[in-house]
């Protein structure tokens, strides 16, 4: 336990001193604001981080050009770090407390996925130093995760076995509270309904069959079956989510001959999952029976629920408890009020408070798929203030400011730290090997993806075409430089 100790204290110590040779990758992601599948240069920019700091790195795997693995090391424990970067559409936001995009309509971090991905980063590099330095066996892999907003890159990585091999998997998310829980999530589908018909004029609108029909029509089915699905779990219940992302022509007085519906849905299990997209197929089958038009079905992506794992989690709270989440300042409280205060919210300021280590569930995200390969642990940390959730500007803005770069470096410190006292400590990977492997119960994973499906690489491209030269000449390409230290022989 003393060299555990020790250890922490080294790499916490560490980070503290080199943590603002960081921040500018945080900041030129935040920049770039690249959507998912999208993420060329923000993925290009951690690959190379990495690769200075003496990880191998593999690009593009599982058909996907913006995902790499960077990995380190040698023999066991191998310890992962989840890494992602992918903004949201809309968000673009300056670094002030009230509404004003950076580009009009561009996206932006209103996640703090600019920080997520360098945060941990800043953990494995670390991690890799002190096993460099101590000559102690143990490998580290970062786990480079294209759009984690549509559930993308997980599941395709999963599918094709890159995360076999883990005895631990660590992740966090910048929040607005600080927590680090073993909870549940449910489990997730992404869906396109393609409706094909024939065009007329608007006069004779009978010698045409809309496929804008089919659309609504089958909306109206799922408004229906809403009422016949499981309620779910009642802090992650059971949703259906969906919109018209394309109705045909822009005229109304030519008759539709293409209509697309996008539904996604967040169900308590893969196996009531199952059943739902079955009957979803039936509402797709009927519109289009109803209307005299065809449909074909385009999977996106799913998601299995997240495994929690009690033992692991408590390890990353107690890290966390000891090493204390980020402490602001006045004028970043401030900040943050002001924020509030455009918001129409109560003037709170940011979060410095500690949730007790509990379970129950959390919003979706496609790390549960990590969680069926290893034990799997996540810590939140307050990045932005309370008061309007997630996903909006107010986090574009938190996520651009120094608030933004506290969370990403009390982040790594957790990260880090648990890391080597994972290394340390093997009796704390046992136990949590065994509560993973009782929580599994016999069950093996399973991909949900069809078999021969590719992953949607192009699925923002029209959306990023908009606006990436214009994010660009706002954000000089940062070369990935000595930011770490130099590499370990």
């Amino acid at each position: 336990m003393r060299n555990a100790l020790q250890a922490r204290e080294d790499v916490v110590s560490w980070l503290e001193e080199h943590a603002p040779e960081f921040f500018p990758y945080a900041e030129a992601i935040w920049r770039l604001a690249e959507l998912g599948c999208e993420e060329r240069r923000s993925a290009s920019l951690l690959s190379g981080l990495l690769r200075n700091n003496g990880f191998a790195i593999e690009t593009g795997p599982a058909g996907m050009p913006t995902a790499f693995l960077a990995a380190w090391g040698r023999g066991r424990p191998v310890i992962g770090f989840n890494c992602e970067y992918d903004s949201l559409p809309g968000l673009s936001q300056q670094v002030i407390p009230k509404k004003a995009p950076l580009v009009e309509g561009a996206p932006g971090h209103g996640c703090g996925h600019n920080l997520l991905g360098v945060g941990s980063i800043m953990a494995a590099i670390a991690v890799r130093r002190w096993l460099a330095a101590s000559g102690r066996p143990g490998a580290v892999v970062v786990l480079g995760c294209p759009a984690e907003e549509l559930c993308i890159g997980k599941p395709f990585l999963a599918r094709d076995g890159f995360f076999k091999g883990f005895d631990a998997i660590l992740d966090w998310h910048p929040f607005w509270w600080n927590s680090a829980n073993h909870d549940s999530c449910d489990a997730y589908f992404s869906l396109k309904y393609h409706f094909q018909g024939q065009t007329a004029h608007g006069n004779a609108p009978w010698l045409g069959r809309s496929a804008a029909d089919s659309a609504l029509l089958m909306g109206h089915a799922l408004e229906l079956l809403r009422e016949h699905i499981p309620p779910g779990n009642p802090d992650a219940p059971n949703t259906i989510n969906y919109t018209f992302s394309d109705l045909g022509p822009e005229y109304p007085n030519v008759v539709s001959d293409r209509a697309t519906l996008w539904v996604v849905g967040r169900i308590q299990n893969s196996d009531q999952m199952a059943d739902l997209v079955r009957r979803i197929g039936r509402c797709a089958e009927a519109a289009a029976l109803a209307t005299e038009t065809s449909w074909t079905e385009e999977f996106i992506t799913a998601s299995h629920e997240r495994i929690p794992n009690q033992t692991l989690s408590a390890l990353v709270h107690r890290n966390l408890t000891e090493i204390g989440p980020p402490r602001f300042e006045a004028a970043e409280h401030d900040f943050a009020r002001q924020i509030q205060r455009a918001s129409g919210v109560t003037e709170s300021g940011l979060n410095e408070e500690i949730l007790p280590l509990g379970g129950g569930f959390s919003g979706v995200s496609d790390n549960s798929e990590f969680s069926w390969f290893a034990p799997f642990a996540m810590v939140r940390i307050a990045a932005g203030p309370d008061g309007f959730g997630w996903h909006n500007w107010q986090v574009t803005a938190s996520a651009g400011s120094s608030i933004g770069a506290k969370a990403m470096t009390a982040a790594a410190k957790v990260l880090a730290a648990s890391a080597v006292e994972l290394i340390l400590r093997p009796e704390i990977l046992a136990e949590a090997a065994g509560e993973f492997r009782r929580r599994l119960d016999g069950r093996e994973y399973r991909s949900l993806i069809p078999e021969g499906s590719p992953p949607p690489i192009l699925i923002s491209r029209e959306i990023m075409d908009k606006y990436r030269s214009e994010l660009e000449e706002r954000s000089p390409f940062v070369e990935p430089g000595p930011a770490g230290g130099e590499a370990a022989e």
